[in-house]
């Protein structure tokens, strides 16, 4: 017993460090636990694995504010945890509240409000991607909007290619179905 509380004492210590073997232990050792409280949350494994993503980039960033000595490193993630459920739930009800809007302008005839049909699709179009929240935000904007190359995100954003690469994956296929949704609203 004394043996997993000196690991798991000098884990949290290695971590607050910034030894990136510490980041990958705490990984492995919590990541299936972060994974299972965001899936009951949000009910979507795609929002659950972007969550997981984005506790672990933040518990990394700001491990200069982890005191071992008050927490044990999975509370600490846990607290982190539970405040991006919050921001996804937060951007899942302003991308409902955004989508009725556009909804609700779509309805009427856009020679009668005197909107131009790119204009809708501009609105869409930011209204979907501002759905997405960070990291996946900056990343389709770097990669789509400032025609940045795959590699030199991750390098900017400080993440894995293949970080990125799955982030846009995921980006795409959540702002497909999020355009669709609104193209059928408004037929």
């Amino acid at each position: 017993m004394v043996e997993v509380e000196t690991a798991v004492d000098s884990l949290a210590t290695e971590f607050a460090a910034g030894h990136p073997e510490a980041m990958r232990a705490a990984y492995e050792r919590h990541s299936a636990m972060v994974y299972t409280l965001a899936l009951r949350a949000l009910n979507n494994a795609g929002d659950a694995e972007d969550v997981v993503q984005q506790v672990f980039v933040s518990a990394w960033r700001s491990r200069s504010t982890f005191d071992p000595d008050r927490s044990a490193l999975g509370a600490w993630l846990v607290g982190i945890t539970r405040r991006r459920i919050a921001d996804a739930y937060t951007a899942r009800t302003r991308a409902r509240r955004d989508l009725d809007a556009l909804a609700a302008v779509t309805d009427e005839d856009p020679a009668e409000t005197g909107l131009d049909a790119a204009v809708v699709t501009r609105v869409a179009v930011g209204a979907a991607l501002a759905a997405l929240g960070s990291p996946q935000k900056e990343i389709i904007e770097l990669a789509y909007f400032s025609d940045m190359p795959h590699a030199n995100i991750a390098e900017r954003l400080g993440l894995p290619l293949g970080t990125v690469k799955s982030h846009i994956t995921r980006s795409l296929k959540r702002l497909r179905s999020s355009l669709e949704v609104s193209e059928g609203a408004s037929d």
